[in-house]
């Protein structure tokens, strides 16, 4: 039962795709029918977008529904939780309503399949999963529309992460794209003692020196043009709160004596800068960090694509493999 156990550990896990139809929800279908011989472990599960609908919203294509089984407890928008096709107790409902209504928690009371859709915001969904994880002993949650963010282990303890045909038509640009998601996971916690100082800033890009925190007052990193004189006007410690984007990323790399550079990022989804623009950073000498490292338990790739074009089975996970010093799995051989 590959990875199935690991995820006991601990208490959330996210199911990220790197795109649309790339298997996550086969993947979480998978973790779900193994689990229900863990009879002792309950379990509640939730989604980011809809999730569990037979035919794509965007890309009219088939997808797999989800299939729970009784004693889980499932959060879903009122108007999905009617087209529910299992018994269900509800437990509570939310006061805050969303665009398909009010969010209900339910649970099972016998098998079968649901439509989620669970909260739509970052600091909603961690709210959710910290009162579930009180509640349950694992607290599972799909992603949606490869909303990177929702993998975020400021939100979650662990993520799964799909990947395959779907993110690209080439064998090696989707093996160099997941490489390098999953390089991104790996990154190394700061280890600053501002780093609790750091979690509190919300917006805002900073120098980190040994003294003090210090705001740059530079409205964004689009206007990196505008500002670039401040940027390491006090240290070459920087600490960016939002999104780390390629033109920021540019700026450093045509900087002298990159090798003394510390990027401080929130977490791996916040990285927006091309894999080249990384790579010339960290092959130069400059140091990328982030304040909550990343937990990826593992990685399903899925060879077949819906737009029509399939890779070999074998093939796909033997140059996963070769890239990446993990196990690869394709949950449908399992």
């Amino acid at each position: 039962m590959p990875f199935v156990e690991k995820l006991l550990e601990y208490k959330s896990v996210s199911f990220v795709g790197m795109e649309k139809n790339a298997g996550k929800t086969q993947t979480l279908n998978y973790v779900l029918n193994r689990l229900r011989s863990f009879s002792d472990v309950s379990l509640a599960i939730s989604s980011i977008g809809i999730d569990g609908e037979q035919v794509d919203q965007v890309t009219e294509t088939a997808k797999p529904e989800i299939t729970i089984f009784k004693g889980t407890k499932f959060v879903t928008a009122q108007a999905l939780y009617r087209q529910k096709e299992i018994t269900a107790c509800i437990e509570s409902v939310s006061r805050q309503s969303t665009a398909l209504g009010r969010l209900i928690t339910a649970r099972a009371v016998s098998d079968g399949k649901v439509l989620l859709a669970g909260p739509s915001g970052t600091k909603q969904l961690k709210e959710y999963i910290d009162r579930l994880s009180h509640e349950v002993d694992l607290c599972l949650i799909d992603g949606a529309l490869s909303r990177m963010s929702f993998g975020s282990p400021c939100i979650t303890d662990a993520m799964i992460l799909s990947t395959g045909a779907a993110v690209s038509a080439s064998l090696p640009t989707m093996v160099a794209k997941t490489r390098f998601t999953y390089e991104l996971t790996q990154l190394p916690k700061y280890q600053g003692d501002e780093i609790d100082d750091l979690k509190q800033k919300e917006n805002g890009i900073f120098a980190v020196s040994e003294d003090e925190i210090i705001d740059l007052e530079i409205p964004s990193l689009l206007m990196i043009d505008r500002y670039k004189d401040r940027i390491f006007e006090h240290g070459r410690r920087i600490f960016v709160s939002g999104v780390l984007n390629e033109k920021f990323m540019q700026f450093v790399c045509t900087q002298k004596q990159i090798e003394s550079v510390e990027i401080i990022i929130r977490d791996f989804t916040k990285n927006f800068a091309s894999a080249d623009s990384i790579h010339r950073f960290l092959n130069r000498g400059g140091r990328l960090s982030v304040l909550y490292p990343a937990n990826l338990i593992a990685i399903t790739a899925n060879p077949i694509s819906p737009s029509g074009y399939n890779f070999n089975n074998e093939q796909m996970l033997e140059a996963l493999s070769q890239a990446i010093p993990m196990e690869i799995y394709n949950i449908k051989t399992l």
